[in-house]
């Protein structure tokens, strides 16, 4: 059975999409698996089993690269096209069958909605393939018999930033002796062209605390989240990409709506700017690839208590799972 997954271009939706993927493979084993998407998400793909290829959708003038992608898949018949960038392609190639997602609306999660391109409800929980390298590698960067406290600084529009002082300023209450995360390691995360943001939050960790993490790619990122006690971030394809490693996850919002992209899954928590997206980017003019960070309203007393209330509850449901097995 050969199967084509048309993705998003950001690490963020490919994260959430990863779900639908992981039933596909799980409704069709044996299947041959064909994957496009975006440059940034691509690595996401690498150990999807029964891939085939990745193909990069790099984004042309005129959608132009819709054309490159037809070319690339119209030689080979489809037993199944899954397009959630709902294009037009999806009917210019021979497939037997054909899911589109619905259009999204005010009230539905990405996660939710892309489930409903097969029908599912609930939606499948996103989800990644990694391979011994990956998980060799996480073990390797992280410290025995500590906590870690994952945090990611950086987001792709300066909006929706964090200070980096106050992301500082929180490792250093969360790590503090008598804390909840008393002597945590503190893994700064970002891109490698996010140096600059992530950095300075590195910099500020006290010397043998801090794990650099910037640059690393996605999936050994995946497997040290996993091992994580906590992750705060900014909306991000790092804080989707914690949420699915099932890291009690805190995400930041500001000038995005928590209503679609918020942390999925239970153990996701969201911490809100005082203003609503309408306040903040409601303004004429505004400019999201221009504007400063909006989050000013966010302080690090609400984090901290966010970031706590958080621990205790993933604590108390972990407690609560391992005392019904053990009866």
């Amino acid at each position: 059975m050969n199967i084509l997954f048309i993705t998003a271009t950001r690490i963020g939706d490919a994260v959430l999409s990863s779900g639908l993927l992981a039933r596909l493979v799980e409704r069709h084993p044996g299947a041959k698996i064909t994957i496009a998407c975006g440059a940034p998400a691509a690595p996401l793909f690498s150990e999807v089993p029964g891939l085939r290829r990745v193909i990069v959708v790099r984004k042309r003038p005129a959608k132009l690269h819709w054309l490159r992608l037809w070319s690339d898949c119209v030689g080979r018949r489809w037993d199944l096209v899954v397009d959630l960038r709902r294009s037009a392609l999806a009917w210019f190639l021979r497939a037997g069958e054909r899911r589109l997602p619905p259009k999204s609306d005010a009230t539905t999660h990405r996660v939710a909605l892309l489930g409903r391109t097969l029908g599912l409800e609930p939606p499948p929980a996103p989800r990644l393939w990694t391979a011994p390298r990956h998980e060799d590698a996480a073990a390797r960067l992280l410290p025995g018999g500590r906590p870690v406290l994952a945090l990611a600084p950086t987001a792709n529009w300066p909006a929706k930033i964090w200070p980096a002082d106050r992301f500082a300023e929180l490792a250093r209450r969360l790590a503090a002796p008598g804390a909840r995360l008393a002597g945590a390691a503190v893994a700064v995360t970002g891109g490698k062209e996010e140096d600059a943001l992530a950095r300075p939050v590195l910099d500020a960790v006290p010397a043998g605390q801090g794990i650099d993490l910037i640059g690393l790619d996605l999936l050994t990122t995946y497997a040290v989240l996993r091992r994580c006690a906590l992750f705060v971030g900014n909306d991000s394809g790092l804080m989707h990409l914690a949420a699915a490693a099932g890291a009690p996850t805190l995400g930041l919002f500001g000038p995005t709506r928590d209503l679609h992209y918020a942390p999925w899954g239970p153990r996701g928590a969201v911490l809100r700017t005082e203003e609503s997206v309408d306040d903040l980017i409601g303004a004429a003019g505004f400019d999201h690839k221009t504007a400063e960070s909006l989050m000013g309203s966010l302080t690090v007393e609400a984090v901290e208590r966010a970031a706590l209330a958080l621990t205790r509850r993933c604590a108390e449901a972990d407690d609560g799972r391992e005392a019904a097995g053990s009866r």
